[in-house]
């Protein structure tokens, strides 16, 4: 029996002794190690109804990720509630591959996917469309307060800022054992003190910042540190909930934490927690981080370009990573056919695919807008663009993203959103 260094309550004693199965007890053991290793003093429980899991794919060479669910599915273990889970990897029908690609998908990299999939609902996954980075858009919406076992760095941060939920930057798995569980251990961002900022960011930006950038240049300066963020509310407003501030720090939040490891920030004047506390949430020992035009300007520049052919037209765009709001999707589809309108051109100059999530997208296609939107040649799908970009093959082609995201991650190349909009309509980039 593995002793703990936490104070542990009888139940909790009880299931890592073996009390609810042996299946229940090496998955406390696996929690209740990860939290001695990071200091936890104790295991609390888990309010939120709903997880969410950041493994979408059926890689196969995760072996052990397939047969540690098949154990837990003849042991009878279930989440304890429902969750969702990021993207899929593929969407022939919308994301063109060719014959070459779909071979090194289906027979390679994704080749347990159905597999999966089937483990995925027999532990208790919401349903057949639970499948986004951005759960929040699709209901599994934690209250002010909540204790999450989540895992995907973007929904962590956007749960932890926006919402005032609370939750550590889990990995794979241990998002899962939480849920099982229904425990979680005590330390980091679920403490009082581990949500205190560390840094004071100071935006004196002559106009609203592209979000994508500002995300990245305060991820890439706090790293892994909570920062607060002042001058931001001028251009957002004051009010979280409005759908184009939700945007706005959904794509943010997501630069912070891929360009850095942010799992949580205040924004003053503007996020629960800055509201309800403000400075008090700022420690004695902060630094402080000035950005204006010229540092917005020499971050961007500082991206690597990691094309073969750096002269290269670009073949491929991805808009939507996280995935788009319905009004980012309404928004860029207005964009696209008028962008084209004023450059005099009918289709897109590249294969473009914008990506949100699968509730969102059955919406949108229902309407005539999702017919303006194939109009222009553009594309309509609900996959993970990285995972779609994890293909060994796409690191010949030209691929251009306004995600900060998929550009840390990929070779893709990124452009703000007014760029992207200039190449794919054939306008002066």
């Amino acid at each position: 029996m593995y002793e703990s260094k936490m104070k542990l309550t009888p139940k909790q004693l009880g299931m890592l002794n073996g009390d609810q199965g042996e299946m229940m007890a090496r998955v406390m053991e696996t929690l209740v190690r990860f939290g001695d290793i990071f200091g936890a003093t104790k295991m609390v429980k888990v309010t939120s109804r709903s997880g969410h899991l950041v493994t979408s794919f059926g890689i196969g060479l995760l072996k052990p990720l397939f047969r540690t669910m098949d154990q837990l599915i003849e042991a009878g273990v279930k989440v304890q509630g429902d969750f969702t889970v990021d993207p899929r990897p593929l969407d022939y029908a919308n994301v063109k591959c060719n014959p070459l690609e779909k071979l090194v998908f289906n027979k390679f990299l994704y080749s347990q996917q159905e597999r999966y999939e089937k483990q995925l609902a027999a532990l208790g996954l919401r349903n057949s469309n639970a499948f986004t980075c951005a759960c929040y858009l699709i209901g599994n919406v934690p209250n002010k307060g909540d204790i999450l076992s989540w895992a995907e760095s973007s929904a962590v941060v956007f749960a932890n800022s926006v919402l005032g939920a609370r939750c550590n930057r889990n990995s794979g798995m241990l998002d899962l054992f939480g849920c099982i569980a229904g425990y979680v251990p005590y330390f980091g961002l679920l403490t009082d003190e581990g949500r205190k900022a560390k840094w004071k960011v100071i935006v004196k930006t002559s106009s609203k910042p592209e979000a994508q950038v500002l995300g990245s240049a305060i991820g890439m300066k706090v790293m892994e540190d909570v920062p607060y963020v002042y001058g931001l509310d001028q251009y957002l407003g004051h009010d979280s909930t409005d759908i184009d501030a939700i945007g706005y720090l959904k794509d943010f939040g997501a630069a912070t934490a891929s360009n850095g490891a942010v799992g949580l920030y205040h924004i003053d004047g503007l996020t629960p927690e800055a509201i309800e506390s403000k400075e008090a949430l700022i420690r004695e020992d902060a630094q402080e981080y000035v950005i204006d035009d010229a540092e917005l300007k020499r971050v961007q520049d500082s991206y690597p370009l990691m094309w073969k052919k750096p002269d290269s037209k670009a073949q491929l765009c991805f808009i939507g990573c996280p995935h788009l709001t319905a009004k980012q999707l309404l928004d860029w589809t207005d964009r696209i056919e008028a962008g084209l309108k004023n450059n005099g051109r009918s289709k897109v100059t590249c294969q473009t695919v914008l990506t949100c999530p699968p509730d969102i997208a059955d919406e949108f296609r229902k309407g005539s807008d999702y017919q303006r939107l194939l109009a222009t040649g553009a594309r309509l799908s609900s996959i993970c663009p990285l995972m779609y970009t994890n293909n060994p093959l796409t690191k010949g082609k030209a691929i251009i993203t306004s995600s900060n995201k998929l550009r840390t991650y990929s070779i893709a190349r990124y452009y703000k959103d007014q760029e992207i909009l200039e190449i794919i309509t054939g306008g002066k980039a």
